[in-house]
């Protein structure tokens, strides 16, 4: 069964070089805050900020069809009365991407595209304060549409101090260690399959290693002037000094402005979630894992577990643990795996991620989880119509139910004109609101009585035709 929303085919893109293929024109910034929503403090976010991490013209490139396998819980067979219930109670669990935001930040976030998305869709949606902001950040939001009113509690598993850990070392020991990442991703051969499955992520992965590596070679060859020009000795005492002011005033802002040691720190988390041997990502993990524990037992109609790019691979791990711990909690309750851009073949393709893989397997054998994942034709940092469960080493699972979404079918021409060339913008746009009415709203998916695990072209849907739940 292929979704409503699936894409036509486009023409493959073929790049001439690496910075072809990633450019690296600039983009202007996105500043559009929708009419009659508050721009208050906790919603001053990097949302629309233009981050220059990747531009360029890979937009257009997409992989050709692939007749994928669908989740039993997706497929045909199901009971039609499941698609057209409504939700009277939700509990979400959101695990979000690898962005140096507090739960405060994200939860603004949430706040401000779900009051923007209420108005395109014609609901009227409040969202309460954030709540217990240390220990489990947790909000509500109470929607009403046609007569139906639907209460959600959305529960934030953000991993901002494991993020923390990484970026507060001195830069040298970063750069070293982002490095030591990068080669531990080849040798492991996660590198290969990047490129066999997903080349423009392989080029994602490759982009800010290069970056540095010719900005520490332009370097290199300012300091040892002397010797290319055949020079005394001495003169090491300038060339050597000059070559650390280059570094340190040119070419660090211009990697902070490209975010090269950010995107450092992500390798190395995703080199500790493949092999598990950090004691602060596995104490983050068994505390998430007791999180969820606790909001599945919470009453509800349904449960979404959902997660964004990295998030994917922690939610991935945190669902299977509970899967593992108490797998008879699943029974009865009708739970939505929801990956945004995921990035868990970022960590599955390394060999060590054995315990990985093999969650990712539970977690789609599982009768009562719907496993569904949210593609982009133009978000280049992810892996984008691969099979993921079958990628994990289980082909004869049932397989995730894909969804396909354009960024610019969500946006006004203007804005998404602003952003388009930049890749980081456009993969945050999953979790962040359009300007009008298309095949996908993260926000309409889980604060509204629809079920989340419809795959069907959003815009297409009638809340007259639901029945109650």
């Amino acid at each position: 069964m292929r979704p409503a929303c699936q894409l036509i085919r486009q023409p493959q893109f073929r790049p001439k070089n690496l910075f072809d293929a990633l450019g690296m024109s600039s983009a202007g910034t996105d500043t559009t805050m929708p009419k009659g929503v508050p721009a208050s403090d906790d919603c001053k976010l990097d949302d629309e900020t233009h981050h220059p991490l990747i531009t360029g013209s890979t937009a257009s490139a997409a992989f050709g069809e692939r007749d994928l396998p669908t989740n039993h819980a997706l497929g045909a067979e199901q009971p039609q009365d499941n698609m057209t219930k409504a939700i009277n109670r939700r509990v979400v669990v959101h695990f979000p991407g690898f962005e140096p935001m507090t739960a405060r930040a994200h939860h603004g976030r949430f706040k401000r595209s779900v009051q923007f998305s209420s108005k395109v869709w014609a609901y009227t949606a409040d969202v309460s304060p954030l709540a217990d902001e240390d220990v489990s950040p947790n909000f509500t939001v109470s929607s009403d549409v046609e007569g139906w009113k639907t209460s959600t509690t959305v529960h934030l598993c953000d991993h901002k101090a494991l993020l923390e850990r990484l970026t507060e070392k001195p830069i040298l020991h970063r750069m070293l260690a982002g490095f030591l990442s990068a080669a531990q991703v080849v040798f492991y051969g996660a590198a290969a399959g990047y490129f066999r499955h997903a080349w423009r992520f392989g080029l994602f992965f490759v982009f800010p290693f290069l970056l540095m590596g010719l900005a520490l070679a332009a370097c290199l060859f300012v300091a040892a002037t002397p010797f290319w020009l055949d020079l005394r000795p001495w003169h090491y005492g300038w060339s050597i000094p000059l070559a650390w002011l280059c570094f340190h005033y040119v070419l660090f802002p211009l990697s902070e402005r490209f975010l090269i040691l950010h995107l450092f720190a992500d390798w190395q988390l995703a080199v500790s979630a493949a092999r598990l041997d950090d004691p602060d990502l596995a104490i983050w993990l068994e505390q998430s894992a007791v999180r969820l524990a606790k909001a599945l037992d919470e009453p509800a109609d349904e449960y979404v577990i959902s997660s964004h790019s990295m998030g994917s691979t922690l939610a991935a791990h945190v669902f299977g643990m509970v899967l593992e711990n108490n797998p008879a909690l699943m029974a009865g309750k009708k739970v939505v795996f929801l990956t945004l851009g995921g990035a868990i073949l970022q960590c599955a393709l390394l060999r060590p991620a054995a315990r990985l893989r093999a969650r990712v397997g539970a977690i789609a054998r599982m009768p009562d989880v719907s496993f569904v994942e949210v593609h982009c034709l133009t978000d280049v940092i992810h892996f984008y119509k691969c099979p993921v469960v079958s990628l994990c080493g289980h082909p004869d699972a049932p397989q995730a139910e894909q969804m396909y979404i354009r960024v610019k079918q969500l946006l006004e021409p203007e804005r998404y004109k602003r952003i388009k060339r930049d890749f980081l913008r456009v993969h945050r746009q999953y979790v962040l609101y359009g300007d009008r009415r298309g095949t996908f709203d993260f926000s309409l998916l889980t604060v509204s009585p629809f079920p989340a695990h419809r795959t069907d072209d959003v815009s297409k849907r009638d809340f007259t035709t639901l029945e109650q739940g």
